[in-house]
């Protein structure tokens, strides 16, 4: 099961609206098939483990991250792959929530008299999936916050140099952060201000996740990197209702999908945000920045994951914090995260934070 999960894990990113998934088919002491959801979500990694094992299945024991589909969407069923080869056990990490499988796909298997094994190695692939378990059971996607900062927690100098407070084995396994995510975000204050690109470089990947800036008015420079490359690699803008139509119109012909969300208080609602890119089937969001955004998801209770690189480099009170202000005024209603990882990256550390 634990070579089913790494092998699941190659799909982060690349798989969606689909899991992640792998499985692992082993004949006595022997593996005869393996395979993992392959890019776009098809095919599934049951049948791609099954192709490999060919005959030798008749008897094995497949182990999958996931629990079988049991639906015909563009193919049929996993679960009646698995019968159709013979498969005589089945191990599973975790059951599907989606209401088209929610446990049938193993009360298939088991009606066809396939001995099932659950919950093996559940906690790993829980962590594994949570991007699509929480669009499937919370309807939006996981958000994983990147924070870049000094060691007093600023993202740049009071006149706004900001390139480069960390090195660049830090900014190459934000690179790797970014191609195990289904999209890039940021605010419109960092298009405006740092007119990124928002891609996946120098790690030889062939498929770019999407980039999506979050601007109520829509005030994104029309010559930007998302501008010129918006026909080439998707960027989904998430705007207000009230936003500039003559904007709207520009942007749609630049190749830029759009999406109207509610908006509070002047700010758009991060959660309405989330649940429209859910819609269109993202599960895994990194965000980031800059400060406002970051304290627009802290503030909403919408952040799962916390990813830290800091730099050993002070730059002083007037140096723009990595978080905008959020109106606490007591300790216990701040967001609070558990530690789960410490790395050192070259000259800098990456810390790694989950939701308490």
């Amino acid at each position: 099961m634990s070579l089913a999960l790494a092998l699941g894990r190659r799909g982060l990113g690349r798989v969606w609206p689909n899991p992640a998934v792998g499985c692992v088919i082993v004949q006595g002491a022997r593996i005869v098939g393996r395979g993992w959801t392959q890019d776009g979500g098809r095919p599934h990694a049951e049948v791609v483990a099954l192709a490999q094992a060919g005959d030798a299945a008749k008897g094995a024991t497949a182990y999958v991250s996931l629990e079988p589909c049991n639906h015909v969407g563009q193919t049929g069923p996993c679960s009646q792959a698995l019968i159709d080869a013979g498969i005589a056990r089945v191990v599973v990490a975790i059951t599907d929530p989606d209401p088209r499988v929610s446990g049938a796909g193993l009360a298939r298997l088991e009606e066809a008299g396939i001995a099932v094994t659950r919950d093996v190695l559940a906690l790993q692939a829980l962590a594994d999936q949570v991007g699509f378990l929480h669009r499937v059971t919370l309807g939006r996607p996981m958000v994983t916050l990147k924070l870049a900062s000094s060691f007093d927690g600023r993202i740049a100098t009071g006149s706004g140099q900001s390139q480069w407070i960390t090195g660049p084995q830090a900014r190459r396994r934000v690179h790797a952060l970014r191609a195990a995510h289904d999209a890039v975000m940021v605010g419109a204050g960092t298009v405006r201000h740092d007119d990124p690109s928002l891609t996946v470089r120098d790690l030889g990947i062939d498929r770019q996740p999407v980039r999506i800036a979050v601007s109520r008015r829509l005030d994104l420079p029309l010559m930007s990197n998302l501008a010129r490359s918006a026909r080439d690699i998707p960027v989904w803008i998430c705007h207000g209702h009230d936003a500039d139509a003559n904007l709207r119109s520009t942007w749609e012909g630049l190749g830029a999908r759009l999406f109207s969300c509610d908006a509070h208080g002047g700010h758009l609602d991060m959660r309405a945000v989330l649940e429209a890119l859910a819609a269109e089937g993202l599960t895994r969001i990194f965000c980031e920045g800059g400060g406002m955004l970051a304290a627009s998801l802290l503030d909403g209770g919408l952040v799962d994951q916390l990813v830290g690189f800091t730099a050993g480099i002070g730059i002083g009170a007037e140096g723009l914090p990595a978080i905008g202000a959020m109106g606490l005024s007591h300790l216990q209603d701040a967001p609070r995260f558990t530690l789960r990882d410490v790395t050192p990256v070259g000259p800098d550390i990456m810390h790694v934070w989950t939701r308490a």
